[in-house]
C-alpha cells in the first residue's frame, strides 16, 4: 500500500508559477513511477507527467512539456510538479500518483493512462486567474 499526499495548490494569476509537491509513504520509494494527473471540470482526468524514482527519466504530455518539470527528492520520497507560465487552461485539481514499474519504463514504454496507476493522491487544486 501507497499513501501519497500533494501539496502546493492554491490561486495563482496568469503568467505565474506554482510547484506542487507528493510525498510517498511507500518504502522502498526507489521502484516506484511517480506521476501527475490533473482533471479539469466537466473533463476526464489527464496524464501530465511521470518520472521513474530509479533512473529519474521523465515523460510528458506534449501538451505541457516545456512548460511543466517533473522531479524527485529520493531522500525526501518526493516528486515535485515544477508549472511555469500558467494560464486560465491549467486550472484543475492536481493529482499524484504511483505504479510499480515492471521494468518497462526506461525502455520508452511509458505509464500515461490513469488505470495504469494503482495508487493515488487526494488531488490538490490550481486555480489561475486570468
Amino acid at each position: 500500500q501507497v499513501h501519497l499526499e500533494e501539496s502546493g495548490g492554491g490561486l495563482v494569476q496568469a503568467g505565474g508559477s506554482l510547484r506542487l509537491s507528493c510525498i510517498a509513504s511507500r518504502r522502498p520509494y526507489s521502484t516506484l513511477i511517480m506521476a501527475w494527473f490533473r482533471q479539469a471540470p466537466g473533463k476526464e482526468r489527464e496524464f501530465v507527467a511521470a518520472i521513474s524514482t530509479r533512473s529519474l527519466r521523465q515523460y510528458y504530455a506534449s501538451a505541457v512539456n516545456g512548460r511543466f518539470t517533473i522531479s524527485a527528492d529520493n531522500a525526501k520520497s518526493t516528486v515535485y510538479l515544477q508549472m511555469n507560465n500558467l494560464s486560465a487552461e491549467h486550472t484543475a485539481i492536481y493529482y499524484c500518483a504511483s505504479t510499480v514499474d515492471s521494468g518497462r519504463y526506461d525502455s520508452g514504454r511509458y505509464y500515461y493512462t490513469a488505470p495504469e496507476y494503482d495508487y493515488w493522491g487526494q488531488g490538490t487544486q490550481v486555480t489561475v486567474s486570468s
